[in-house]
């Protein structure tokens, strides 16, 4: 019999859930600690600029106190992506209550790149980041689910609760200016 933690390392979503349902706490940790940096950058990716990692904790407490409703049509990320979007959305409709505003236009959202950040000049940096500010906030969600994160657009369209073709299309506008501001810029 192998080692328990390189059981729980090789694992996948499906086999973790099942294990965690068990009873072995472990597959609950591996869980989280292969989804929760993705699910943070998404956040940001959204404009959520403080309390991220509360925010990843949440997602994970809604969604193992909701395992049995997860149905598997979609990955476990993609699951996860849709959750951490809802609390997102709360977050802000809750803040805007607090604080009686309107709702942040699209030009004011802030997007990390944290890997950007050490592969290319500050600089060159900046000017992207720009440029993705600029996008509506669709095609920024749907450029960072398929840029950050790598997920196909089936998957992107679940979490933006959209069509796969539509989401090509999103992203295929999105790229087209984002190249069309740095050329510009």
């Amino acid at each position: 019999m192998g080692d328990p933690k390189s059981r729980t390392s090789e694992a996948t979503d499906a086999e973790l859930i099942a294990q965690w349902q068990g009873g072995d706490q472990r597959a609950a940790t591996a869980l989280v600690s292969r989804h929760a940096q993705s699910l943070g950058r998404f956040a940001a990716s959204l404009g959520e600029r403080e309390g991220i990692d509360e925010l990843v904790q949440d997602t994970f407490v809604r969604a193992f106190q909701s395992l049995d409703t997860f149905r598997a049509d979609s990955s476990l990320r993609t699951w996860l992506f849709t959750i951490c979007k809802r609390l997102v959305l709360d977050r802000k409709r809750s803040e805007r209550r607090r604080r009686n505003q309107v709702e942040l236009d699209e030009g004011h959202a802030v997007v990390e790149y944290d890997a950007l950040d050490g592969m290319v000049a500050e600089e060159a940096a900046g000017r992207v980041e720009r440029a993705v500010a600029k996008l509506t906030p669709l095609q920024r969600e749907v450029f960072s689910l398929r840029v950050t994160e790598g997920l196909p657009y089936g998957e992107i369209a679940k979490v933006v609760d959209s069509t796969e073709g539509a989401c090509r299309v999103h992203y295929h506008n999105a790229m087209r200016l984002i190249k069309e501001y740095l050329s510009d810029d």
